[in-house]
């Protein structure tokens, strides 16, 4: 079989414009171009276009795929081993989630009880599912598809007590920022040094390890995507940038 860009488009389930690009970059060039100038897909094309859109939604970054097309048969094999065990672990966790809501419904309608343990452990799936709907592309881009799954198999695991205060240290954030921002305080003076803290206390609860630059770089986008943003400026506007600043100006110190 061929295909041309349209039609191996449409049945990757991607945009012209997005395999053209692929093209331009080399990343994935067509097996030939028409006399009437079009760009030609093969059998090889297919398997590595598959290959490509598999290893983006693993995280993995263009210039790594790039590597990793070049690779042995049993080195791309063992690549899709691995992505097979990280679907096959998030499958377990949306059924848990159905199961819960599931549960949930029928307690509503009377028809069985939750145990307290059952319905916290419902919030926590719950949390990373708004999550992973929210920011789940962009965090495996920026982080990698283990630190994500990491991060989200320690919050599964945090108590009933460390999740309280996890939620609690947020709150605590929230309200330090906007009277800090209404108070007109810096970022660099003690206050800001106090949210600084709080804000690394509040990520290790998921971080599997804490780093610097990782912090630094999420603080970055708290002004740069319009939906931390938005979160962080809810009440005052103003906060998400304090934020910022302050992590900049104590970042070293924590």
């Amino acid at each position: 079989m061929e295909y041309t860009v349209k039609e191996l488009a449409d049945l990757a389930g991607i945009s012209t414009r997005t395999l053209r690009y692929y093209h331009q970059i080399g990343l994935l060039p067509p097996a030939r171009i028409s006399q009437a100038g079009y760009r030609i897909y093969g059998e090889k094309e297919v398997d590595a276009l598959q290959q490509i859109l598999m290893q983006k939604a693993m995280g993995m970054g263009l210039s790594e795929i790039r590597e990793s097309l070049s690779l042995p048969a049993e080195d791309k094999v063992r690549i899709m081993e691995e992505h097979l065990g990280k679907l096959l672990t998030k499958k377990k966790q949306i059924q848990k989630m159905i199961d819960n809501v599931s549960k949930t419904i029928k307690k509503e309608k009377g028809v069985i009880t939750m145990t307290d343990q059952e319905k916290f452990e419902g919030l926590k799936r719950e949390r990373i599912k708004i999550d992973e709907e929210k920011y789940g592309d962009e965090s495996r881009q920026r982080y990698g598809a283990d630190a994500v799954e990491g991060s989200r198999e320690k919050l599964m695991k945090l108590s009933e007590e460390e999740y309280a205060d996890m939620q609690s240290t947020e709150a605590e954030i929230r309200e330090r920022l906007a009277a800090a921002v209404k108070g007109g305080m810096l970022p660099a003076g003690p206050e800001g040094r106090k949210i600084a803290g709080l804000h690394k206390q509040w990520l290790c609860y998921s971080w599997p390890a804490y780093s610097k630059k990782a912090h630094l770089g999420l603080a970055e986008m708290y002004t740069a995507d319009e939906r931390f943003k938005a979160y962080y400026d809810a009440d005052v506007p103003g906060c998400a940038e304090f934020l910022r600043e302050a992590l900049k100006a104590h970042i070293e110190n924590l």
